[in-house]
C-alpha cells in the first residue's frame, strides 16, 4: 500500500484527489497542485491526494497526502504521457479502489491522465467527478501514445461532471464537444505567495550581475520544445551583438542541459555574456525576477497559459514574449513586447527595450494591476469554490467564515 503522511483534515464532504505528477517539483503542474490541495482544505472539503512517489516532501496541513509504492524505482518522470506515467496509473487505479472501500467521497478529482481513473472510481462510487486540465496534447510530440491519450481526454471531458481548464483556451476545447457539461476556466497563480524583498532582491542581483550597468534578460522554465528554449538559444548572438551591455539569465534545467548550453554559448563564443544559475525555490524566485531587467516568454506551443508569466506580472518588470496565443492570453501591448515566434525579431525586441529604460518602465508599472485584479489566491480559491458548489450542489462545504 502507499506510504501516507496524515494531518488534520476539514470535517467536510471527502474529496480525493489524483495526479501523477512529481509532488513537490519545480514545475507548473507540481505547484498548481499545492495551491488546488490549499484551496480546496479553506474551501471546507477533507482532501486525500494520491500522487506519485517522486518530488520532496511538502506538506499542506489538513491534506492527507498518499504515495504510490516505488515498484519502478522511478527518480524522476517526463512532462506529458509515458508508458512510465501509464505503468503508475494501474497503480493508482489499486489504489483507488482501495480507498472507495474505506471511505465515501463525494468527488473524485483527476489531474491530466487521472482523469479517466477519477471517471471511473467516480461511476463505482457514486461521486461526482472533476476532471483538471493543465496542457494542451497538441504541445506534445506526435506518436500512438498522444494519440491514445487524446482519445481517452475527449471521453473523460464528454463525462465528467464539471472540467476545469487553466484558460480559455482549455476550456474551448472541452465545449466544442457540445455535450453542455459545466466547463470552468480558472487560471494559474504565482508559483509563490512570497514577495521580493529589497534584501533578497540586492542579493540575487549581485549572485546574476558581473558589472553594475549590465542589462539582464531572464528567462525561467524548464528546456521542454514548446517553452521555445531553442527560439531562445538561437535569439541571443544575435540580441547581445546588437545591446553590448546586456546579460542573458537562464533559470531552470537539468545539469545536462545546463551543461550542453553552455557548452554552445561558448562555441559561439558568448558564454561570458549568458549565465545558467539552474533551479531556484519558489519562494526565492520572486526576487531573482525583481533584479531582473527584462523577463522573457518564448512559447512556440501549447493552449496552456505560461506559469512564468503570472511570476513576470507580479514583480513589475518588462516582459518581452512570443506573439502566441498561450501569451496572448495574458499578454498585450500594453504589458509586454511581443514578438513574431522567430530568433531574428525576438532578439530585436529584446535589444531594443535593453536600450530603453523608459519603455521598459512603463511596460513593468502596468503588470502587477492584473496580479491584483485577475491572478490571486483568492480568486483561484473562490473558482475551485464555484466547481464543486456546481457539482454537489447542497451537499457542498461551506468555507470557514475567516477563510
Amino acid at each position: 500500500m502507499s506510504q501516507r503522511q496524515t494531518v488534520f483534515s476539514p470535517k467536510g464532504p471527502r474529496t480525493l484527489f489524483l495526479a501523477s505528477q512529481p509532488y513537490f517539483q519545480w514545475r507548473g503542474s507540481p505547484i498548481r497542485l499545492g495551491f488546488d490541495l490549499m484551496a480546496l482544505r479553506d474551501n471546507g472539503y477533507c482532501v486525500d491526494f494520491l500522487t506519485l512517489p517522486i518530488g520532496e516532501d511538502r506538506p499542506v496541513e489538513g491534506v492527507r497526502i498518499l504515495r504510490a509504492p516505488n515498484l519502478f524505482r522511478a527518480k524522476k518522470i517526463s512532462i506529458g504521457p509515458s508508458p512510465l506515467k501509464l505503468a503508475f496509473d494501474g497503480l493508482f487505479l489499486l489504489e483507488g479502489l482501495w480507498l472507495i472501500l474505506r471511505h465515501r467521497y463525494a468527488v473524485i478529482h483527476g489531474v491530466e491522465d487521472c482523469g479517466i481513473l477519477a471517471w471511473f472510481l467516480g461511476r463505482l462510487c457514486g461521486a461526482k467527478v472533476v476532471f483538471e486540465k493543465h496542457s494542451d496534447a497538441g504541445s506534445y510530440k506526435k506518436g500512438l501514445l498522444i494519440r491514445l491519450y487524446t482519445g481517452v481526454e475527449r471521453f473523460v471531458m464528454r463525462h465528467a461532471d464539471a472540467v476545469i481548464g487553466t484558460g480559455p483556451g482549455l476550456v474551448r476545447q472541452a465545449e466544442a464537444l457540445g455535450t453542455g457539461r459545466p466547463a470552468f476556466a480558472i487560471s494559474d497563480i504565482p508559483s509563490s505567495l512570497a514577495e521580493p524583498d529589497a534584501e533578497g532582491t540586492a542579493a540575487a542581483r549581485a549572485e546574476m550581475a558581473q558589472g553594475p550597468d549590465e542589462i539582464l534578460a531572464t528567462y525561467v522554465g524548464s528546456f521542454a520544445t514548446y517553452q521555445g528554449i531553442e527560439l531562445l538559444f538561437s535569439a541571443i548572438p544575435l540580441a547581445v551583438r546588437a545591446a553590448p551591455g546586456l546579460r542573458f539569465i537562464i533559470i531552470g534545467g537539468s545539469e545536462a542541459e545546463i551543461a550542453a548550453g553552455r557548452a554552445r554559448f561558448d562555441a559561439a563564443g558568448i558564454g561570458d555574456r549568458v549565465s545558467f544559475i539552474g533551479k531556484k525555490p519558489p519562494d526565492r524566485l520572486p526576487c531573482y525576477l525583481a533584479a531582473s531587467d527584462i523577463l522573457l516568454s518564448p512559447r512556440i506551443q501549447g493552449l496552456n497559459t505560461p506559469l512564468k508569466l503570472l511570476d513576470y506580472l507580479k514583480v513589475s518588470r518588462a516582459i518581452v514574449a512570443t506573439d502566441h496565443p498561450a501569451n496572448r492570453q495574458i499578454l498585450d501591448e500594453t504589458t509586454a513586447r511581443l514578438a513574431a515566434p522567430e530568433p531574428r525579431p525576438f532578439a530585436r525586441a529584446v535589444a531594443a527595450l535593453a536600450q530603453d529604460a523608459d519603455a521598459r518602465a512603463a511596460l513593468g508599472a502596468r503588470c502587477r494591476r492584473l496580479i491584483d485584479e485577475r491572478y490571486n489566491f483568492s480568486i483561484f480559491r473562490e473558482g475551485l469554490r464555484t466547481v464543486y458548489a456546481t457539482v454537489l450542489g447542497d451537499r457542498a462545504a461551506q468555507p470557514p467564515a475567516s477563510s
